[in-house]
């Protein structure tokens, strides 16, 4: 029989404003995890991932993505729930939070659950209740599904550790890339006990599968990774400083993805952008890229920037930038070039570099050959032979980027000057 918890007749209104309030939090993903259903619980959560975004077949992930709480102690100027805001407020009880869960998951409104919160009384409280959620819905309602858990910087470790047990991922917001950014728009925040979570979060997975190795049947410690995320545009921080930032943490503490979101601004203050500022999302969606360069490609920052240069250009992306910038590199053979060398070559990804190689193992490839590769030829020809051949036009600086740069009708205006 299940268990009924009495339930106040605003829940749904209280759930709008809550779910309202979490959507600006971008840091959620496909889970990587793959734990199966059982004859005694409810639900699984597969390798593609829960949450509200695009898997990899196509499909349209679901999640309840809520906060606990918007009721917040904080003032952070950039914060639509900061204590100083005149906005509807509301809060969730653990019981009512499980129960919502497992009512939208039994009738496939969902496969998941996104839990963050704002901090009421203290982190340790907050933190508390979140566990007690994740609690309720493992081993009472027995839900076997994807979890995703905001991590609330200041929060003991007993309770971080409590909540890894539970949940599928975890992450820590930095919401800003530098101290001097959370000094000027979220005083109230230590840049220590936002690091301190995500060391503890890392050390622990760590010592997880290492205990794993050993205890087979032991029950994993965040087996889908952290995360973080951070806020663009709300302050003069640059491309280069946010980019050695996320390669400091990819580097330091392995998080799985670190979310970049565009700022909308939402408060009017000093310190912020206007209000009839525009997100910025293409600087949004070239960060995104030049991430993928550092996790999967081998780059590093300091390759994607020159000496005096801050910011990407956001008329190309960053691989052609990079390429455009070291044409004394190009054009490279493709029959003899390494899989390293080639997926440096704009056009060329990592499934087409891996065609390539297969490819010419049985015969050399030619113009034509590529073509069954996957290449993006219009880019690539610019900087690759084939069989000794060159097919761009004129290896020169202008001549590839007047080919490859469509130039929007109205440029990008920085909110910056």
């Amino acid at each position: 029989m299940r268990e009924v918890y009495p339930l106040k007749e605003d829940l749904y209104e209280r759930l709008m404003v809550l779910a309202d309030s979490a959507k600006y939090d971008v840091s959620c993903s496909s889970s990587g995890v793959d734990r199966k259903s059982n004859k005694q619980g409810l639900g699984s959560a597969k390798s593609y991932g829960i949450c509200h975004t695009w898997a990899a077949d196509g499909r349209c992930i679901s999640l309840m993505k809520v906060l606990l709480t918007n009721n917040c102690i904080y003032n952070c100027a950039y914060c639509v729930n900061r204590v100083t805001n005149d906005v509807e407020r509301a809060s969730l009880t653990p019981e009512e939070t499980a129960l919502l869960t497992m009512e939208f998951y039994r009738r496939n409104y969902i496969e998941g659950l996104f839990l963050s919160s704002a901090i009421e009384k203290n982190a340790d409280d907050t933190m508390e209740k979140m566990y007690q959620v994740l609690l309720l819905l493992r081993k009472i309602h027995h839900f076997n599904g994807y979890i995703h858990i905001k991590v609330i910087p200041g929060a003991q470790d007993t309770l971080v550790q409590q909540c890894g047990m539970l949940a599928d991922r975890m992450s820590v917001n930095m919401e800003l890339p530098s101290r001097e950014s959370l000094s000027l728009l979220a005083p109230q925040k230590d840049p220590e006990k936002i690091l301190l979570p995500m060391k503890q979060i890392h050390h622990q997975i760590i010592d997880n599968k290492d205990a794993r190795k050993y205890l087979r049947h032991a029950p994993s410690f965040v087996p889908a990774g952290q995360s973080t995320q951070v806020i663009i545009g709300a302050t003069p921080d640059t491309d280069r400083r946010i980019l050695s930032v996320s390669e400091q943490l990819y580097t330091r503490y392995q998080l799985k993805r670190v979310y970049y979101s565009a700022y909308v601004p939402v408060n009017e203050g000093p310190n912020l952008p206007s209000l009839w500022t525009k997100p910025p999302m293409l600087r949004e969606h070239r960060l995104y890229q030049a991430d993928w360069l550092l996790r999967y490609y081998g780059f590093t920052v300091s390759e994607l920037f020159s000496k005096n240069t801050e910011n990407m250009d956001t008329e190309m992306d960053p691989k052609l930038a990079w390429a455009l910038a070291h044409l004394d590199s190009f054009p490279v053979e493709i029959n003899t070039a390494t899989y390293s060398t080639l997926i440096r070559v704009p056009g060329i990804g990592d499934i087409s570099a891996r065609r390539i190689l297969k490819e010419r193992r049985i015969r050399p490839l030619d113009f034509d050959g590529l073509k069954r590769t996957g290449c993006v030829l219009k880019k690539a020809k610019h900087f690759i032979l084939a069989k000794g051949r060159y097919y761009g036009e004129k290896l020169e600086f202008d001549t590839i980027k007047n080919n490859l740069v469509e130039r929007p009708l109205v440029q990008q205006i920085s909110i910056w000057g």
